[in-house]
């Protein structure tokens, strides 16, 4: 395994200067978000904490994915290593998107294998960056194994949704971008699926001293059983954010840096994603996917978050009084449809 180091993000975020759309962020409302600490019998103000939104989902393609593409097909194409059978990559949507929009800026051919299953949205947006589109199976790991008898096959360069080093440190730029707006961020909440975008956010995070809160699908929760059991294991893929965070196993880059300090396991439930996403269109008018919004609702679920080890998930995380925290929505290839509008609650 190759151990993702901070250097590796630091090169990612030199080489991609430029090419990516910088992440903008944008403040929540004080007091939405409750603490940990607030005192009811007491009635001195409280402190709350400060949270805000990175709109990553903005990003080219509309999600993080785009930061791990550029930083791979560019590092291939510095090394002379682009094949021209092109690139190939098993993608749930996202990664795909990123990768084949890379590709056709270098004139590469692109051939993306996605679940048969997968958003319309999403492969019409593929096939408008010029991919081959390939549906097989039912979920990622079967899109997966034909990808790698293509490459096998055609000598196609293989790129991958989330486990390898490029990709992974190619998503950690994102830390360094919300660190260059709020340098002393105290805590960056990320959702995972495979868990490329946070083991390259929490490498570049536990280098700063900075706390990592990975949220999960109860029923899609691949890092969370790899922390419990000690390693990589697969588990069973049943969640309504399954379409972005549908992998049935995490990497073990992803493992070892859920293994170090300041990172917390949070697992959360389909209906509080939904309601999660549905906030943010009703409040803000942002219509994300599934997959960004089961991040905030790690901060908006009314169960309580227990302290402790990674390893013994909570519901939710409280941030403490006084706590500066950056939640990731790092994606937005949704069908908008079902956010039909609603009266606000007050």
């Amino acid at each position: 395994m190759h151990a993702l180091t901070y250097g590796d993000v630091k090169a990612a975020t030199d080489r991609i200067v430029g090419r990516i759309r910088p992440v903008t962020l944008a403040p929540v409302d004080p007091g939405v978000i409750r603490t940990a600490h607030s005192a009811p019998l007491d009635d001195r103000p409280e402190n709350p904490c400060q949270v805000w939104l990175a709109l990553e989902f903005m990003q080219h393609t509309g999600s993080f994915k785009a930061r791990g593409a550029q930083n791979f097909i560019q590092a291939h194409s510095e090394a002379g290593t682009l094949p021209d059978a092109g690139v190939t990559i098993a993608s749930g949507g996202n990664a795909g998107l990123a990768c084949a929009w890379a590709a056709q800026q270098y004139g590469l051919r692109a051939t993306v294998f996605l679940p048969a299953n997968a958003p319309a949205v999403k492969v019409a947006k593929l096939r408008g960056y010029g991919a081959d589109v390939r549906l097989i199976g039912s979920e990622y790991a079967e899109a997966l194994a034909a990808c790698e008898e293509f490459t096998n096959t055609t000598g196609a360069l293989a790129s991958h949704a989330y486990d390898h080093p490029l990709i992974t440190a190619g998503a950690g730029t994102l830390l360094e971008e919300i660190r260059h707006h709020i340098p002393d961020l105290d805590t960056v909440v990320v959702a995972v699926g495979g868990g490329g975008l946070f083991a390259g956010v929490a490498t570049a995070a536990q280098h700063h001293g900075i706390r990592t809160v990975a949220v999960e699908p109860e029923n899609c929760r691949a890092l969370n059983a790899a922390l419990q059991s000690g390693a990589v294991t697969d588990v069973t893929v049943d969640s309504i954010a399954a379409d972005s965070l549908g992998a049935r196993r995490t990497s073990a880059m992803a493992l070892h840096a859920a293994q170090q300090d300041r990172v917390d396991s949070v697992l959360v439930s389909d209906a509080e994603i939904i309601r999660a996403r549905q906030a943010l269109w009703d409040h803000r008018k942002v219509a994300v996917e599934h997959g960004a919004a089961t991040a905030l609702s790690a901060l908006t679920s009314p169960d309580q978050h227990t302290p402790g080890r990674a390893t013994a998930p909570g519901r939710s995380y409280r941030p403490s009084n006084g706590e500066k925290v950056c939640i990731v929505l790092c994606g937005a290839n949704t069908d908008p449809s079902d956010l039909a509008h609603r009266p606000e609650e007050h």
